[in-house]
């Protein structure tokens, strides 16, 4: 059967003042066999529409007239495709007086059900569990609360009395207090307004007790499900929404996806929401330029001709409404789109000019020679507008280069290779600019735009040139000076210029030669010797300039290498130069050589022979030659008495013509052990020494000497400065280190009486009282004159003192003759201009010649100095 529960006069009277989509009744389906899966359908779908859940709605508005309405509900099983239908009836509730305070509604009576069974052939009553369909209760309902919802009764009402309950949240649970049930009656109420949003639904269970508390019914479920209403707006998850697209992106690309959410219930229309595009801006080139997927929120574009370089940006205000996009009763909300153009490369650079002009100086590289500008309509600095040039022609031997500008995006001709304005001129190249990415397909411009850069040289001085450079002549030493040697002369590239060249030496080591300065003749001025230190492998090299007279005037440098051929100069030289052998023929012998600083074949083999003269040479000695380069000397006679010997020796080169030399050799013969060792004491000496010995000798000794000097020099200034440091007194008369502390503190009477005015006036002391100039201190030393140290005013004011004490600290410090170490200064005189006089002026009571200073021997050792000194009479 079917159950109709609801408030069909409540949504009804409602429906006078409300749009479509409005929830007025529920149909449920079920029997006694249990749950059937159903599937409703209405009569009037363009009027009414139910859900799977029975909801029936309003799909559109109508105004219902005094007249009854009626239209029929279908419930098709689907398992079996039974078929049943229902017949609703819509009328509206005349308006009663008292309806003005509350609302008539039919309350629904739910009964605790029972089912007789057969039992011992009586029929007899028997609980069972029973599905109460839920109770649907509209949210934000304005009242009067509490509001009655159902009646929940038992029918042993009529025999017991019972106390109805309900538990379970919004009742005796969080949130409590929000139904209530009457124990009596059994009347569930709800106290306040329900939200949706917060609660959908509440499942509470309904109780029957005797007035002992003991159950008499089992509980049963009641589902209250709080109906949505359209309390809420769409939210957008962000206020902008930022997205990009290509330009020329074809109709139908995706661009973005913009998101709202709306609190009420997704599944009814009051969550139901629909997009659309209420504003462009610009509208160009066409105000619709994109569409939006009104239940998915993509926005794609639906037109062509985005352009970046026209439009760089859209914005777009999006609207999101819900109860399906129904403008009339549904809510909405804004948000803005903001879509960016973004730039492919769909404009090649473009030369601004077809031709470029620009000159450069030869032989000059990495200098800038033109600027080669471009447009390019993409976005700057992305490869797309990042330009490339590459020179196409007009530069075989890649002598100029472009660089790109990363700032401007201009080409940057520059020159790599020297350019020589005698082989050319004027270059003319062809230049090509393209982007760094290709560009994009579809693009009807061309790839790249080519222009040409004429490039004119500039003719400078060049410096002339040595050609070969350097230059090698053969020649044999010896040449006698003013002999021509050959002609270096030097070319001046600049063929255009009438210009003159003129030679000069650079670099001449032995200062053997000389250049002509007009035609760059070189003649020798010295004779060539291949045996000099500046000759290096028989080569001398000699470095000359030559100059021309241009504007600025230019130089070169050649190289002129002559290589000397040897002729036999040098005649053989003996060596070693000195030796030393025994008195006896044996042991040994003496093995000689020859030096010949002439080559091949002007050197060995050489000959080695003794002279005939003095004939005791022949007598004593003998030679023999071993080699080519060998000899050996060796005594002819038994015995040759100990000492030094010269002996001359002839030896001759193989030259043509042989040369020929008398080198002495020096010979010592010494007394020899066995073993053929000198054994002699003065064997150095009787050696000799050579010159370059006996200097480095000399340089010791007077070195050692030096040092030694210096040292006592040094020493006795040591001597001197140590004395400068001792006193000149008795330690025992030294005031410094020797303060005595005596327990007196007075002498009496007698030791005050003193004329104290003559502190206060120094003026008064007598001038033969004063101390005499000349006076010292005992530590200073009497060597210079008499340091002048400040002079006491008169009339003294309170920091004259400190002021006076002052200058005569610096005075002392200034004065030489005062030892270098802290001492006592005495100021014993104050310079022949003060107004003080000496201290002896003081005068006591008594005359220093009436006190008797004997008693002075009886105070001690310290006091031996006083007493020698006042004491003992007239002495």
């Amino acid at each position: 059967m079917f159950l109709l529960k609801g408030y069909v006069c409540i949504f009804m009277e409602k429906l006078k003042n409300r749009a479509e989509s409005y929830i007025f009744l529920s149909v449920k389906f079920s029997n006694c066999n249990g749950k059937r899966k159903v599937q409703y359908e209405s009569s009037e779908p363009a009027d009414f529409k139910v859900d799977a859940d029975g909801m029936v709605y309003a799909v559109r508005s109508f105004p219902l007239s005094s007249e009854h309405s009626k239209f029929l509900i279908y419930a098709q099983d689907k398992e079996t495709q039974e078929k049943w239908q229902v017949a609703v009836k819509l009328s509206l509730k005349p308006t009663l007086p008292e309806d003005s305070v509350k609302e008539s509604r039919e309350i629904e009576e739910i009964v605790f059900p029972r089912q007789l069974t057969k039992h011992n052939g009586y029929l007899q009553r028997q609980k069972r569990d029973w599905v109460i369909p839920p109770i649907n209760l509209p949210e934000n309902s304005r009242g009067p609360f509490p509001q009655e919802l159902v009646r929940i009764r038992s029918d042993r009402d009529k025999n017991l009395s019972l106390r109805y309950s309900v538990t379970g949240p919004g009742a005796d649970q969080p949130p409590t207090g929000i139904f209530i049930i009457n124990p009596i009656s059994g009347q569930l109420s709800v106290t306040k307004p329900l939200d949706r949003e917060l609660i959908a639904r509440f499942h509470l269970r309904a109780h029957a007790v005797d007035i002992n508390g003991n159950q008499v019914e089992n509980p049963i479920d009641i589902v209250i499900n709080v109906i949505d209403m359209n309390d809420n707006r769409p939210e957008f998850l962000h206020q902008v929404w930022n997205g990009t697209v290509p330009e020329g992106s074809k109709p139908g690309t995706y661009v973005m996806t913009v998101t709202a959410i709306d609190a009420d219930d997704p599944n009814a229309l009051n969550g139901m929401l629909r997009y659309r595009i209420l504003s462009q801006a610009p509208s160009s080139p066409s105000p619709n330029m994109f569409t939006i997927n009104n239940e998915t929120g993509d926005i794609i574009t639906v037109a062509a001709g985005l352009d970046r370089e026209k439009v760089q940006q859209y914005t777009l205000i999006i609207q999101a409404t819900d109860m399906e996009g129904n403008p009339t009763y549904g809510l909405s909300n804004t948000a803005t789109a903001v879509i960016t153009v973004t730039d492919v490369n769909d404009n090649p650079p473009e030369f601004t000019a077809m031709t470029f002009y620009g000159e450069v100086p030869e032989n000059r590289v990495d200098i800038i020679v033109a600027n080669l500008t471009v447009t390019d309509k993409d976005q700057p600095h992305t490869p797309a507008w990042n330009a490339v040039y590459r020179i196409s022609g007009g530069d075989p031997a890649g002598r100029f280069a472009i660089q790109t500008d990363p700032n401007s995006n201009d080409g940057l001709v520059t020159v790599v290779k020297p350019i020589d304005f005698e082989t050319n001129r004027m270059y003319v190249l062809t230049v090509a600019a393209e982007n760094q990415v290709p560009l994009a397909k579809g693009i009807q411009h061309p790839p790249q735009s080519t222009a040409t850069v004429s490039v004119t040289v500039i003719d400078v001085n060049e410096n002339p040139y040595f050609a070969p450079n350097p230059k090698i002549i053969r020649q044999e030493e010896g040449l006698h000076s003013g002999t021509m040697l050959t002609t270096f002369t030097a070319q001046d590239p600049d063929r255009y210029m009438q210009q003159n060249i003129r030679y000069t030496k650079l670099s001449d080591p032995a200062n053997w030669l000389k250049i002509d300065p007009v035609n760059g003749q070189i003649t020798t001025i010295a004779v060539l010797d291949r045996e000099s230190p500046n000759v290096k492998n028989n080569i001398y090299n000699a470095t000359f300039l030559a100059s021309d007279n241009g504007i600025p005037p230019m130089s070169g440098t050649g190289t002129l290498q002559i290589y000397l051929l040897d002729i036999n100069d040098n005649a053989p030289q003996v060596l070693p130069q000195e030796a030393e052998t025994c008195e006896t023929p044996d042991p040994n012998s003496i093995n000689i050589t020859a030096l010949d600083y002439d080559i091949d074949p002007n050197a060995g083999p050489f000959a080695f022979d003794l002279p005939l003269s003095p004939v005791t040479i022949k007598r004593n000695w003998t030679i023999t030659r071993l080699n080519g380069d060998f000899a050996q000397l060796n005594l002819k006679i038994k015995f040759l008495e100990a000492g030094i010997y010269e002996v001359p020796i002839i030896i001759t080169d193989s030259g043509n013509p042989p040369k020929s030399n008398i080198s002495i050799l020096r010979v010592k013969v010494c007394q020899c052990d066995s073993n053929g060792d000198c054994t002699d004491v003065d064997r150095i000496v009787g050696a000799g020494l050579g010159t370059g010995a006996i200097i480095a000798i000399l340089l010791c000794i007077i070195i050692l000497l030096i040092l030694v000097l210096m040292f006592v020099v040094w020493m006795k200034r040591r001597d001197k400065e140590r004395q400068a440091k001792q006193l000149l007194i008795d330690p025992e008369d030294d005031v410094r280190d020797n303060i005595l502390k005596y327990d007196e503190e007075g002498g009496g009477e007698e030791d005050q009486d003193y004329d104290l005015s003559q502190l206060q006036q120094p003026d008064t002391v007598e001038p033969d009282a004063i101390k005499p100039v000349g006076i010292r201190r005992l530590d200073e030393r009497p060597i210079h004159a008499e340091p002048q140290y400040p002079v006491r005013s008169a009339a003294p004011h309170p920091g004259d003192i400190g002021d006076f004490i002052n200058e005569g600290l610096k005075a002392a410090d200034n004065d030489p003759t005062a030892p270098p170490y802290d001492s006592l200064l005495v100021f014993d005189y104050e310079g022949s201009g003060s107004t003080a006089g000496s201290l002896s002026s003081l005068n006591s009571s008594s005359s220093g010649g009436d006190q008797d200073y004997d008693y002075l021997n009886d105070w001690g050792p310290r006091f031996k100095k006083l007493a020698d000194m006042y004491g003992g009479g007239d002495d």
